[in-house]
């Protein structure tokens, strides 16, 4: 089979490489061309277009960047109908990727696949019309997503869990460095390890990161690292951290995070990860306007929390400092209550178990591979 896969940041990249590897090893005729990254091009397959030159957030960068995306989209839409894939699987990058569907199912050219869903629960819930005609089959990795597509919408979906459970369980079963090691080998000293997770973005990392350095300030008893995204070079991140007492570990966020005691994270897949690590956290995300946006969360936005931790538990396991409320004090202030003896620290930890439980056990990719082939053999 021939299987065509897009995506468009590095949590995609990632989920869709294991994905490929799992439909690889059950279907050994398998050719993969995509629009992706570095752990898809690890596997297998023709990298068409990287992912590096496609992540664009926010109105302004949008904008500004419009005939890229245009000619990218444009040829994606020329590269499949030549290639004639047996399946198009889609990953998140919905303004992207809603397009390219509606395009596969109006020229019949493939079986289109929907692999980590957009969030349309969130925002935009309009575009469930198009998910409808353009989309064959939606494959879930939150599990609160099941009841909005099927019982509020009707529309049937697959949950096939969470990927980040088996990424996550993996890396733990073969990391076996000692945090002295850790240290010595990144240049840290002794004390305890606060990790920076402040997006994959360069925008996400120009709003939050100054906010979570003003705040490290305060914590002299600690050492802070910022878990740097590989897709973005680390000179960007250097003139925000300039002179401040912190350490840049690159392309390791999971070592940096199996090592740490406590985390200052933006929101994201980076949330969900922290907890399956077992690190107590505070959620940073600075916004525009925040007055603004407050208000819209309250009266437009339709869902509670920004967090998957909380989106999952469904109620407020981790702090979120978002619009209004997020501020160097407010962050230093959570931050304190999550440390060791801290007043919220051990209940976080509690409701990290109850995430877990909801996600159910790791093999999302696995039952991701089997959905897929199944519906492709029946055809």
């Amino acid at each position: 089979m021939r299987y065509y896969l897009i995506v468009g940041e590095a949590s995609g990249d990632l989920h869709a490489a294991h994905l490929m590897r799992e439909l690889a090893q059950a279907d050994a005729q398998a050719e993969f061309r995509f629009f992706g990254g570095d752990n898809m091009a690890a596997v297998r397959g023709t990298l068409v277009r990287h992912y590096r030159e496609m992540a664009y957030m926010g109105f302004i960068p949008v904008l500004l960047h419009l005939p890229a995306i245009f000619r990218n989209m444009a040829q994606c839409k020329e590269d499949i109908r030549q290639w004639k894939p047996d399946a198009v699987i889609l990953v998140d990058y919905p303004g992207f990727n809603l397009d390219i569907a509606k395009f596969v199912h109006q020229h019949g050219l493939a079986k289109v696949f929907y692999y980590i869903s957009p969030k349309i629960w969130a925002w935009k819930e309009y575009r469930i019309k198009n998910i409808k005609r353009d989309v064959d089959h939606l494959l879930s990795i939150l599990p609160f997503e099941v009841d909005f597509f099927e019982k509020k919408h009707h529309y049937p979906i697959h949950y096939v869990g969470n990927p980040t459970a088996d990424e996550v369980a993996a890396f733990l079963e073969g990391y076996h460095e000692t945090k002295e090691d850790f240290a010595r080998r990144h240049g840290l000293d002794a004390r305890p390890i606060v990790a920076l997770l402040a997006g994959s973005r360069r925008q996400e990392i120009k709003d939050n990161l100054p906010a979570m350095m003003q705040a490290a300030e305060q914590f002299g008893d600690y050492q802070f690292v910022l878990a740097c995204a590989p897709s973005i070079e680390l000179s960007y991140y250097e003139k925000f951290v300039a002179g401040k007492n912190v350490r840049l570990v690159s392309g390791e966020t999971f070592a940096v995070l199996a090592n740490a005691t406590a985390a200052l994270v933006t929101s994201g897949t980076a949330t969900l990860e922290t907890a399956l690590f077992g690190v107590p956290q505070v959620v940073c995300y600075e916004t525009p306007l925040p007055r603004l946006i407050a208000f819209l969360r309250r009266h437009l936005i339709k869902v509670k929390y920004i967090s998957l931790v909380n989106l999952i538990a469904d109620r407020e396991v981790v702090t979120e400092l978002v619009a209004d409320t997020f501020s160097v004090q407010n962050i230093v202030s959570e931050l304190s209550a999550i440390l060791p003896g801290g007043s919220k620290r051990e209940e976080m930890l509690r409701g990290y178990e109850e995430v877990r439980q909801a996600i159910g056990k790791p093999g999302a990719p696995q039952h991701a591979a089997r959905v897929i082939l199944d519906v492709l053999l029946k055809a």
